[in-house]
């Protein structure tokens, strides 16, 4: 079965809800989840950051998204990188 998926925007004191940082997604399987960071390598890969936040930790903010939220975020990311370097999208 299909892994049920939760999006979060990643703020700090640098990043606003509306500007955040990046994205996060937990993917709930059924033997447990799994969290993802969208990367400047542009794909998912493994964090601890909201399992870090959860036990206390609050370098970061974390707020529960939507896919299309998160789809935005991703594509921003893809533009920011693009950019930097050098192909312009």
């Amino acid at each position: 079965m299909a892994p049920t998926i939760t999006y979060y925007a990643i703020t700090d004191r640098f990043h606003s809800r509306e500007r955040p940082g990046g994205v996060i997604r937990r993917l709930h399987h059924d033997v447990g989840d799994e969290d993802q960071a969208f990367t400047r390598n542009l794909r998912w890969e493994s964090t601890d950051t909201l399992r870090s936040y959860e036990r206390g930790n609050l370098d970061n903010e974390l707020y529960e998204i939507t896919e299309a939220e998160a789809d935005e975020i991703v594509a921003w990311i893809r533009r920011i990188v693009a950019e930097r370097s050098g192909s312009g999208g």
